[in-house]
């Protein structure tokens, strides 16, 4: 599991799905040789300029996922999230990510529409304020460019109630 850079209360969670603990090895053509270390402290500098804190989390364990995102509803003003292969076959993971009733940023380094048929429909979406995918690791500092945004939108009004 990537450290977190600042466990517990943040103002962003990012959750990361299965496998990622493997980037850099894993399929570099795809994912690129960035680290998800690599990745969390790019977050953790471009959140930083938005005056915003990072709570940096990756698991191979769904339930460690969904439990993140529960806990997200009190800890946290907004998530990114890049939930791998689960994105394509969790229901109970898009459940979580409603509940939190937070704004939410899907992430995902590779294009999923130009890969394997199965990639192109994500659960999660639905629920998303927004996705970025096929950018790699520069989706998830656009996502939290982006977050940012929607954060400073919604200041006065604290957490954000329904999608869309």
């Amino acid at each position: 599991m990537a450290k977190s850079s600042n466990p517990g209360t943040a103002d962003i969670l990012v959750v990361n799905g299965p496998n990622l603990n493997m980037l850099g090895e894993r399929e570099p053509a795809i994912y690129g040789r960035e680290t998800l270390d690599d990745i969390a402290r790019a977050v953790t500098a471009r959140a930083k300029t938005h005056g915003l804190s990072v709570d940096f989390r990756q698991s191979n364990f769904e339930g460690h996922l969904i439990t993140w995102l529960q806990e997200a509803r009190r800890l946290n003003r907004g998530i990114i999230i890049n939930p791998a292969g689960l994105g394509h076959t969790s229901v109970a993971l898009l459940d979580a990510v409603i509940v939190t009733e937070l704004p939410v940023i899907e992430v995902h380094l590779s294009n999923i529409f130009a890969r394997e048929p199965f990639r192109h429909h994500s659960h999660i979406s639905p629920a998303a304020k927004g996705v970025i995918c096929g950018l790699g690791s520069q989706g998830y500092l656009f996502a939290v460019d982006a977050l940012a945004a929607l954060l400073a939108g919604k200041k006065s009004q604290g957490r954000i109630k329904g999608r869309k």
